[in-house]
């Protein structure tokens, strides 16, 4: 089953991530949720699960650009689950990247011979991380990335300029508008947690992303009280849903 993707207009976005989806599979809460904040600042959609159960469940339902495995895993390794991943037809071509605690050599050549594409040893700089992952989906090619526009009914969404027009006239956008309509198109058809739309820190009810939502439905919304477009995911956020 393929990873529901926005049909756009013209040309990618600007950026690293470009709307490119990954999947983190750590047992350690703390790397996973870390890792998962920071690609996602890097414009990347970024799914965690904590084992391989977890994670096999997603594959079989998710078309993912890259998956991130720590090798040390309770129960079925990095490992077994690389040798997995590349002995199905859908994912066999699916990059992997290794994350270990061990720097042993012969570790690094267990998972390239399993197939990964690369191999990092913990602790790692994230920004390391970042490029590598960078450089492996620029290795690799991968599907198309998320597009410039965004078609919202009669309303369109550049990503790039970060302007939005309806029925061919520009609307006013605050910067603030602009960065969470933009988060969420790169997100399209996903639901986004709101603590993850605030770039303020010391809003910690989210009451703020909550207000920039009512103002974006009046310029998105045919009827903005029973948005079509701007959707609540009711105890997560709220999902962008293009046409």
């Amino acid at each position: 089953m393929s990873d529901v993707r926005p049909n756009g207009r013209s040309g990618p976005i600007a950026g690293p991530g470009a709307g490119r989806h990954l999947l983190v599979v750590d047992d350690d809460d703390r790397i996973r949720e870390l890792l998962k904040e920071f690609l996602t600042r890097e414009g990347y959609r970024v799914t965690g699960a904590a084992h391989a159960a977890a994670a096999k469940r997603l594959v079989e339902l998710i078309e993912f650009d890259l998956i991130i495995l720590d090798v040390m895993m309770p129960g079925e390794s990095g490992f077994d689950l690389t040798t997995w991943i590349r002995g199905k037809a859908e994912t066999s071509k699916t990059p992997v990247l290794l994350l270990t605690a061990r720097g042993d050599p012969d570790d690094r050549i267990e998972g390239l011979s399993r197939g990964a594409d690369d191999y990092m040893s913990k602790p790692f700089d994230p920004r390391e991380l970042a490029l590598r992952v960078d450089a492996i989906l620029r290795r690799t090619g991968g599907k198309p990335l998320t597009p410039r526009e965004i078609k919202l009914g009669p309303a369109i969404f550049d990503m790039e300029r970060l302007e939005l027009t309806r029925d061919g006239k520009l609307q006013r956008l605050t910067e603030a508008e602009a960065q969470l309509l933009k988060t969420l198109a790169i997100h399209a058809h996903a639901p986004v947690e709101r603590m993850s739309l605030s770039p303020d820190t010391a809003d910690i009810t989210g009451r703020a992303v909550d207000v920039q939502v009512t103002r974006l439905r009046r310029k998105l919304e045919a009827d903005p009280k029973n948005p079509r477009y701007l959707q609540t995911v009711r105890g997560i956020g709220y999902m962008l849903a293009p046409d």
